[in-house]
Formats: structure tokens, C-alpha cells, sequence
């Protein structure tokens, strides 16, 4: 186990109703926010009438910011940070899914930064500071209200690129389960690659002597492996949406990770899918993921027939460990293709003609990965086993 420092510091409010709670705990922050939000669900399904309602009652004036789109552009970051800095604001709330509170974290870095945001995406530039953020979630999938990443799509150049820091972990977050009926089952779907993804990226490590979160990431998966069917199956199935909005904030939280060295090399041969052809990033990851499988299990067999046993239920053939390697990535294709999800390029419609150059871009700052380090060969033959 390697050395660690975890430090969570996101208040998760979790529960029936709880979005009633936010103009409370926003104002322990400040009195005026930016409302920071997507396209108009949130305005069909009632939920901003009852934020606004909260915020007034606490009495927090708003400024609003909609229409944050899945793959967030820097574009209405930028927006954001001048309208914080032509209203003073200090506080941001992030009403939505990944996309809108990853959106929210480039504003809040953005705010006191003289140069512009997408320096830090691009490494140019070190967050020092940033204002503090807070949460009502309405997608379970990124983990991003506890996490501390933001993950942004710059049209110019089709670049998608992440940057990473605690100062962007929301001080709060509210989780109401309910809130998720109404999800579209291939937004819900999508929701459970990326979240069993945030797990993988963890699990697949070489790092030795993990029992404990061996067995976290275990259970976890097999968490959303049994619940999943049940949401789609019922989608106002209050236990099985309520144990996949937990795992998907437990999945990124960083616990999961602790004492391991992590992967993360699917995440990024994703981005360049998502970056181009604009994608749902847990559709993408239900792509890669098993392609990655493939390309690197033989680097550590053990480490695959061992998930394959304990998240899948393969019968393990202790003479032919591979086999039992191989079982375990098929019932994981096998798993999101049962959930409608793609799992070839072909079926993004995601062509040929770009894969080199998407390969360039993902190993333009090095080779990724950790369980095994991939070039950008090993990149670009990746994404031909994903065809």
C-alpha cells in the first residue's frame, strides 16, 4: 500500500426533499450566488421554483447562468467568470449534473485569476485560489459533487481537458434520489459506465498488499451491477436510486483510491472521443473500457481473473487464469450492452479517419496510464480493438 493523505471536506445532504435545505446552507456562505444550471429540466421538473424558493426564503439573491451543455464549453465558463466579477459574486451553486458543476469549478478558479481560465486546463497556470461551490445534483454519474476535478471541452481545437485541485470540492452537496425519476434511460445508463469506470480506473492498479479497497471497489461494483436493472426496469424505484446516486459520489470521493496508484488511462483515451465527436462521456467509457481490458490484462492476469471472480462471479480456472481474465471483460461488455449502451465506435458513429490524430492528442503530454504506460501507438491500437 502506498503512502496517502485523504481529505473529503463535502458535506453530502442525502434524502427525500433535501433540496428544500439549500437556501440554508448556502447562506452560511454568502448572501448573493451565481444559480448555475443546464437546459430547462430543472424549470419542467419544478426543482428551480423550489431553489429559488429556498434561496429567497434564506434570503440569498441570485444571479443565473443556464444553458451548460453535456461536455461543458470554456466558452460559457468565460461567460460566468465576467458576470461573478460585474456582480461581486462569491459563491457559486451548481444546480444539475457533472457537466454543470465541472462548469461551475472552471467559474469559481476563473474568478480570481487575471489571465484566462483555460490556462489551467492546458497546465499553463497553478490554481492558488478559487471561490467556494455548492451543489443540488440531479445526475448521478460524474461524482464531481465531491470531487476535485473539473473536465471541459474548448471548441477551438475539439480539446477536452481536466484540471485537479481541493479547492474546487463543493463545501456541500444535496442528493434527493427522487430527483433522478425522471432521467432517460440512456442518460441513466450512461450515468452507471461512468460511475463503474471511476471505480475500474481505481481497482486496476499494481500496486500490492489493498485488501480493503480491493474489496470496497468490489462491492461498489457489484452495488451498481445489481441496481442498475432495477432503475431501468422502475425508474421511480426509490432503493435502487438511491443506492446508485450514493455509489456514484462514493465512487469519486477518493476514497476508493487511497493507497493505491490509479490508472486513468481510459478516462483520457475518452476524452479525445467525447472532445471531437461530442459524445455522452459514460456511452464513450462503455466503449473504451473494454478495449483497454483487453489491450493491457496480460500485464497482470491475476489482477483481472480476480474481478472476474469477485465482481462477476466467474467460476475461476486456477489452471488457466487467462480464461478466467477473459470471462470477466466479456461480462462487462456484456453488462453495458444490456444496459442499451454502445460498445463499439462503429455504434457512436465514431469513423476511422480521426483515430491517429486522437491518439496524438492523448499522449500529446506523455503516455497515460499506469497499469500499463501507453504510448500512442497503444492508444491508436486501442482504438481499433474498440471498433
Amino acid at each position: 500500500m502506498e503512502n496517502f493523505v485523504f481529505q473529503n471536506p463535502t458535506k453530502i445532504i442525502f434524502g427525500k426533499n433535501t433540496e428544500t435545505q439549500v437556501g440554508m446552507e448556502t447562506r452560511k456562505y454568502a448572501d448573493r450566488v451565481l444559480l448555475h444550471y443546464g437546459g430547462g429540466s430543472i424549470k419542467k421538473s419544478g426543482l428551480y421554483d423550489r431553489v429559488v424558493a429556498a434561496l429567497k426564503d434564506a434570503g440569498v439573491d441570485y444571479i443565473e447562468l443556464g444553458g451548460v451543455q453535456p461536455n461543458p464549453r470554456v466558452s460559457l465558463i468565460r461567460e460566468g467568470i465576467e458576470l461573478c466579477r460585474q456582480h461581486n459574486i462569491r459563491f457559486i451553486l451548481a444546480v444539475g449534473g457533472g457537466s454543470v458543476i465541472d462548469s461551475a469549478k472552471g467559474i469559481a478558479v476563473g474568478v480570481p485569476y487575471a489571465g484566462d481560465v483555460w490556462d489551467f486546463y492546458m497546465r499553463k497556470a497553478v490554481i492558488k485560489e478559487a471561490l467556494p461551490i455548492g451543489v443540488v445534483l440531479t445526475i448521478p454519474a460524474a461524482g464531481s459533487e465531491s470531487s476535485p476535478a473539473s473536465v471541459v471541452t474548448n471548441d477551438e481545437g475539439a480539446l477536452k481537458r481536466d484540471i485537479g485541485t481541493n479547492l474546487i470540492r463543493p463545501q456541500f452537496a444535496i442528493l434527493n434520489p427522487e430527483l433522478t425519476y425522471t432521467l432517460p434511460p440512456y442518460q441513466t445508463a450512461c450515468g452507471v459506465a461512468d460511475i463503474m469506470a471511476h471505480v475500474m480506473e481505481r481497482y486496476f492498479s499494481r500496486t500490492q498488499n489493498t485488501d480493503l479497497t480491493d474489496r470496497l471497489c468490489e462491492a461498489t461494483l457489484r452495488t451498481m451491477i445489481k441496481n442498475a436493472p432495477l432503475a431501468l426496469e422502475n425508474p421511480a424505484d426509490y432503493a435502487a436510486r438511491a443506492e446508485i446516486m450514493w455509489t456514484g459520489t462514493v465512487a469519486h470521493s477518493d476514497l476508493l483510491g487511497m493507497g493505491r496508484i490509479e490508472d486513468w488511462a481510459s478516462h483520457m483515451i475518452e476524452h479525445e472521443i467525447s472532445g471531437i465527436y461530442d459524445v455522452a462521456h459514460g456511452a464513450g467509457l462503455a466503449v473504451v473500457f473494454p478495449a483497454w481490458m483487453q489491450y493491457v490484462y496480460q500485464e497482470d492476469v491475476n489482477v483481472f481473473a480476480r474481478f472476474a471472480t469477485r465482481v462477476w462471479g466467474v467460476e475461476p480456472d486456477f489452471a488457466h487464469p487467462e480464461k478466467t481474465a477473459l470471462a470477466g471483460i466479456q461480462k462487462t461488455k456484456e453488462f453495458f450492452r444490456s444496459l442499451g449502451l454502445p460498445v463499439t465506435l462503429e455504434e457512436l458513429e465514431v469513423g476511422t479517419d480521426r483515430l491517429e490524430e486522437m491518439a496524438a492528442k492523448c499522449t500529446e503530454r506523455g503516455p497515460v496510464g499506469n497499469f500499463k504506460k501507453l504510448d500512442q501507438q497503444d492508444v491508436f491500437a486501442i482504438y481499433q480493438l474498440a471498433r
